[in-house]
């Protein structure tokens, strides 16, 4: 079995080596370590291809470094920053902690009692969300907050590298919501300077 990844890693290096850029198609290569399997994909590509869902956190890491926006890399996909798992919240007015399902598409920040529940319980609109860092403020740990004009929630991963994902896709979907609403004031401001 080693062997035969070490023989399909060879055929890839081979391919990029000796000019597989420079064919009249498109090629993209993956290499399957674990099962050893070399995929060839060509332009155009058939019609079902079972893409992992690793592809969504590289396009969103990829938007995330290049300070891209999500409609600048992939216009028709649904959404980049899509995140979902289990948060722990502090309640509102009762200030108990309950473990919520949590689902991040767009600019919605959603939160059901659990991952089978039809229906959120709430949902937050990131667009009126000022800010989202750690908290060390609770007697818990691997928590962070999102700042509301309306309130603060308090929420908490089980582990620090969890809370630590969930806080840079948020500070992202931040980013790029700023940098909408800015490019979109600079097209007003260049609009209303052409009508005077």
């Amino acid at each position: 079995m080693k062997n035969k990844r070490l023989h399909n890693l060879a055929t890839v290096i081979q391919l990029l080596a000796f000019g597989a850029s420079s064919w009249g198609f498109y090629l993209i290569m993956l290499f399957h370590f674990h099962s050893g399997t070399l995929i060839v994909l060509k332009h155009p590509y058939p019609r079902k291809v079972e893409e992992p869902s690793i592809y969504e956190s590289v396009r969103v890491h990829t938007a995330m470094q290049t300070g891209r926006t999500e409609n600048d890399l992939v216009p028709t996909a649904p959404s980049l920053g899509t995140k979902e798992g289990y948060l722990t919240k502090q309640g509102g007015l009762v200030k108990t902690w309950k473990t919520r399902w949590f689902t991040l598409h767009r600019n919605e920040l959603k939160y059901f009692k659990d991952q089978m529940s039809p229906e959120p319980i709430r949902i937050l609109d990131l667009t009126e969300c000022s800010a989202v860092q750690f908290d060390y403020s609770q007697e818990r740990v691997n928590c962070f907050c999102l700042v509301f004009p309306f309130r603060t929630f308090y929420l908490c991963a089980k582990t620090g590298v969890e809370a630590d994902e969930w806080i840079k896709i948020l500070r992202w979907k931040l980013s790029q919501i700023r940098k909408q609403l800015d490019q979109r004031e600079g097209t007003v401001r260049s609009q209303s300077f052409i009508f005077k």
